[in-house]
């Protein structure tokens, strides 16, 4: 795939990148939800922009950005991928879109009859992103994966901070308590629209947040 880029013309130009895009196009779905918002915006939406710090602004934005990750076939898929400024310091930023989409298996059932290379892939997102010894089988691997990629895509940028956020479009809050499981990890009490940081073992900042999209969009 190339890696030169072009300009969005609108929405629709956000559906050939999705995996399935005829089945995922839909109204009440994240993936036309996350395209109507950001469009709209015009930059960061505004739900986003709270959670990285004051006058926080977009550079340039990514849809269905995918990060490689190690020991696998499969790169982790980032809803959105921005790069963003707020004051001085640069942020790559990572957007986990959901309406009522569940987050996957934990990582206990991912692990199931796990291959060697699942076992490494698991090892190197603990490391990462510096979770601490204990079982994390209850915590769903897609949190993992989505904040490794914001970790990793942080790194190669050479960017101030990193940043994983959910964008829910979802007005009852679903799966909320998968991400405070997330959070809850690192040691991070979870809040809908709380800005949260957890400094990784690189002595990066690692920002964490779920934002409420607004229902507009569904």
């Amino acid at each position: 795939m190339s890696k030169i880029l072009t300009p969005s013309s609108g929405p629709d130009d956000f559906q050939q990148f999705l995996a399935d895009p005829q089945k995922q196009w839909k109204r009440g779905y994240s993936a036309m939800a996350t395209a109507l918002s950001w469009e709209a915006a015009q930059g960061l939406p505004p739900e986003i922009a709270a959670l990285l710090g004051p006058d926080a602004e977009l550079l340039f934005a990514i849809p269905e950005h995918k990060v490689a990750l190690p020991s696998g076939r499969r790169e982790s898929q980032c809803d959105v991928f921005a790069l963003a400024r707020a004051g001085y310091e640069t942020i790559a930023l990572a957007v986990e879109a959901k309406v009522n989409e569940l987050f996957g298996p934990t990582v206990g059932e991912w692990m199931v009859s796990a291959s060697a290379g699942k076992a490494e892939r698991i090892t190197f997102i603990c490391d990462l992103l510096g979770l601490p010894d204990g079982s994390i089988d209850h915590v769903r691997y897609q949190l993992l994966h989505r904040t490794a990629a914001a970790v990793l895509e942080a790194n190669r940028f050479k960017t101030d901070r990193a940043a994983m956020i959910v964008q829910s479009f979802s007005q009852e809050h679903r799966w909320f308590e998968d991400f405070a499981a997330f959070t809850a990890l690192l040691g991070i009490g979870a809040d809908r629209g709380t800005p949260l940081r957890h400094i990784l073992p690189s002595g990066k900042p690692l920002d964490l947040g779920w934002s409420v999209g607004s229902s507009e969009f569904l």
